[in-house]
């Protein structure tokens, strides 16, 4: 069985990648396209973040012991709405790069994808 501080462990990593992953685009994006570039990767980075940890509280939720609320399966759904309207903000009104923000809503994903890395490379023996 595993712990829970397992799991702690892990999604500080997590956390931790995300941040440096962020800072290395936003800091690439501006050098290699200008602050347009960079700004729309850091907004794309921030909400990456929010929506891991959205989830994240989304599974402490259904962990629990007690049945989920409706409010949990209403917050999951308004996400992907706060996503699509600000996409469309972003492309109609703002001259922050689309494209850059949509690459920095893979910070999340990459961050998991070095986690699963160094899992594989430092699996415990159980």
């Amino acid at each position: 069985m595993i712990d829970d501080q397992f799991f702690e462990h892990a999604r500080t990593r997590i956390s931790k990648a995300m941040l440096a992953i962020a800072a290395v685009g936003l800091i690439g994006a501006s050098a290699w396209r200008g602050w347009t570039y960079g700004a729309g990767f850091a907004l794309g980075a921030a909400v990456s973040w929010l929506n891991f940890r959205w989830i994240k509280q989304i599974v402490d939720a259904l962990g629990d012991s007690r049945p989920p609320k409706k409010r949990v399966a209403i917050l999951a759904g308004l996400r992907y709405a706060l996503l699509g309207g600000g996409s469309y903000v972003i492309l109609r009104y703002s001259s922050i790069n689309l494209i850059a923000a949509m690459v920095g809503l893979f910070v999340s994903v990459a961050a998991v994808i070095i986690e699963i890395c160094f899992e594989l490379v430092y699996a415990r023996n159980d």
